[in-house]
């Protein structure tokens, strides 16, 4: 994942602050994903504050955020709405946990989540963020095949560069095996299937339909090889992240819910990017038309104004676990943290008002149409995604497909595509997690000047790349 290079320098010399952000970034601040060595002879990027659709730098210039921080900041930055929330929960009661009690937040929240949510997913969970709730769904499927009489139901299914998470068991249900090597070993009985990237299907590459029907099957052979009796979960996200935005095929997830149904899975629709907005519903699976199991949640619930996260389950999941003598042996201290939950509420709260939901629905055939307009450019070969959420992938050759080797896509994403998309105004995704993409999910405010904006900064640092390279 890139997010940083040494051409993207960020110039302190207009703060009046004493503190040496600088040195204290680079001294003791441990960076996510990050290549630390990148910053030896060149400044950490600092970025001081956010309004709208835009963050700030530490000098004061402007850039577009096109990923709405790391897909989270759904209603824009600097909502004072928002801040005041949690302000005036904090003075009321600053944290209690949800361990054998309640809070009013936690409670209002879970109710209006539940009433959101596709079916009868009417029980959830909290967490502090997507990673716990992906692990939460894992750690629930296995209890609770052992309370209903299958303890050997304990392995989970995702696909093929899937990510679902860093801890140890998000990160064994994720499909990425460069990022899961340093940690391995990890939770046994992870398996991984194909996923739909139907600009590079195996099979049916002429039939999306065909395509749909083959990837679901895919998931029935790995169940029918693990043994049924062994599987317990299977975990999927309305429209795959990493690979660049992999939207489902027709008839796919119908054909998952038979699968699911045939060999008593559950199925987890991960939608810690996908849900609150993101795909112009509240949650993915309604945007689709399906029924899951579970589902996981976190990022735009708050808008990234608080940390929380969320499984939410089926009263069939939950049934089990209300017999006496029963609890779920698992939670978080922070889970359901009151100030983050009456700031999820108020978020919310804005999503009704200014009916962003609505707002994407009307205007994603807008963001795709201008994101459309870079096929003329050599090195894209394929535009893709729902709602505001889409990848555009890059190709060394349009006619055949064929990407880049690992040295030109280093130099093309690090050396080239980051500081050029960055320095012209644009923060968002070069991504390497597969074939290299640009990935984009600005905030769902956003409107056809800000679509045309990132196209433009897109064309002008593609264009430079195809010169470069």
């Amino acid at each position: 994942m890139l997010w940083t290079t040494e051409s993207m320098v960020s110039d302190t010399e207009g703060m009046t602050d004493s503190f040496d952000v600088q040195h204290a970034a680079k001294n003791h601040l441990w960076m996510h994903f990050t290549q630390h060595a990148n910053f030896e002879h060149a400044d950490v990027p600092v970025i001081t504050r956010g309004e709208g659709v835009h963050i700030y730098d530490s000098a004061g210039r402007q850039y577009l955020d096109g990923l709405s921080g790391l897909f989270v900041v759904q209603v824009g930055h600097g909502r004072a709405e928002l801040a005041e929330a949690g302000a005036k929960q904090a003075k009321e009661l600053e944290f209690f946990p949800l361990w054998t009690f309640a809070t009013e937040p936690a409670a209002r929240l879970a109710e209006r989540l539940a009433h959101e949510a596709p079916g009868d997913l009417n029980r959830v969970f909290f967490t502090t963020g997507g990673g716990e709730a992906v692990e939460t769904a894992w750690k629930a499927a296995k209890q609770y095949f052992k309370l209903t009489g299958k303890p050997e139901k304990t392995k989970a299914i995702s696909r093929q560069i899937a990510y679902h998470g860093t801890t140890h068991g998000a990160l064994s249900i994720t499909g990425l095996p460069d990022i899961k090597a340093p940690f391995e070993p990890l939770v046994p009985s992870g398996r991984h299937v194909a996923n739909t990237n139907f600009y590079r299907a195996p099979e049916h590459g002429d039939d999306p339909l065909a395509f749909g029907r083959w990837a679901a099957d895919q998931i029935e052979q790995a169940i029918l090889a693990e043994g049924p009796e062994t599987v317990a979960a299977l975990f999927l996200e309305p429209v795959q992240n990493s690979g660049g935005c992999f939207p489902p095929p027709p008839g796919y997830f119908e054909r998952v819910r038979e699968i699911c149904d045939t060999y008593d899975v559950l199925w987890v629709s991960d939608e810690v990017i996908c849900a609150f907005g993101r795909l112009g519903e509240t949650f993915g699976a309604t945007r689709f038309g399906y029924q899951p199991d579970m589902i996981t949640c976190a990022k735009g619930m708050t808008s990234g104004y608080a940390p929380i996260g969320a499984m939410i389950a089926t009263d069939r999941i939950m049934e089990p676990f209300l017999q006496p003598g029963v609890s779920f042996s698992h939670g978080y201290t922070f889970g359901g943290h009151p100030v983050s939950a009456a700031v999820a509420l108020a978020n919310l709260d804005v999503f009704d008002r200014e009916k962003l939901n609505l707002h994407v629905r009307e205007n994603e055939g807008a963001f795709r149409s201008t994101l459309e307009k870079l096929l003329d450019l050599d090195f894209v070969g394929d535009v893709r995604g729902e709602g505001y959420f889409y990848g555009i992938e890059l190709v060394k050759d349009k006619a055949t497909k064929e990407s880049f080797t690992d040295e030109e896509s280093e130099r093309l994403l690090r050396g080239i595509l980051t500081p050029e998309l960055f320095g012209h105004g644009l923060y968002c995704r070069a991504d390497d997690r597969g074939d290299p993409v640009i990935q984009l999910a600005p905030p769902l405010i956003c409107g056809q000047a800000e679509f045309d904006q990132m196209e433009q900064i897109i064309r002008a640092a593609v264009t430079t790349a195809q010169s470069a390279l």
